[in-house]
């Protein structure tokens, strides 16, 4: 075999692997699934309303990636929390993420934007008190399964009430995505192909003449 050959397909190699990890491929939760998270969820404590939103979340499972929109307003003075007394709020929410960061990473979920506000909001309507916003974030999440994966281990019911402890206000909803050329499939694509073909003309074509 030769090195063209040998340096192609070990650069398809590894894109096959990380798109295969970086893409969900388990299809949209299953009613077994979906009652065992259900089970979970009402086992922590989780009252009525959020059991529902989360059941019908679950149920309408596209088995497509998602983007968590987050818009975050900080509690500046927080106050004393259970198990982080006289903590700041970016204090408390480094409590948060120290769970957060691996359980996201690990499943390849992960931020694609953050950003802090630099004024009031300039459109509003039909929402009261919501005209100061201190940051906005995006974090994408390879499906619906891993995101309750995250939020029903035991783990995470200890460290949320410091997210909460941290924030004044907030919003999230998920949205799927239509156009997303940031996608670390497409970018590593575009970056292996050039890095491939760069080493191809250099050592092969090069060496050929």
């Amino acid at each position: 075999m030769s090195g063209r050959v040998i340096l192609w397909s070990v650069a398809a190699f590894l894109y096959v692997v990380f798109a295969f990890w970086y893409t969900n491929t388990g299809g949209a939760l299953t009613d077994e699934e979906i009652a065992e998270y259900t089970a979970k969820i009402s086992a922590a404590g989780g009252d009525t309303e959020r059991v529902e939103t989360l059941t019908r979340f679950m149920r309408e499972d596209s088995g497509r990636q998602f983007i968590m929109v987050n818009i975050i307003d900080i509690n500046e003075n927080p106050g004393p929390v259970e198990g982080a007394p006289g903590a700041s709020a970016s204090e408390l929410m480094g409590l948060y993420m120290e769970y957060m960061w691996p359980a996201l990473f690990s499943r390849a979920c992960h931020p694609i934007f953050s950003g802090a506000a630099v004024f009031t909001a300039m459109d509003l309507a039909g929402i009261e008190g919501a005209e100061n916003w201190d940051q906005a974030a995006l974090m994408r999440y390879r499906s619906r399964r891993d995101m309750l994966e995250i939020v029903t281990n035991p783990v995470f019911d200890g460290r949320h009430h410091f997210k909460i402890a941290a924030l004044d206000k907030t919003i999230a909803y998920p949205v799927e995505t239509q156009l997303y050329y940031s996608d670390p499939r497409l970018i590593l694509l575009l970056v292996l192909f050039v890095l491939v073909a760069l080493v191809d003309l250099v050592v092969y074509r090069r060496g050929s003449s």
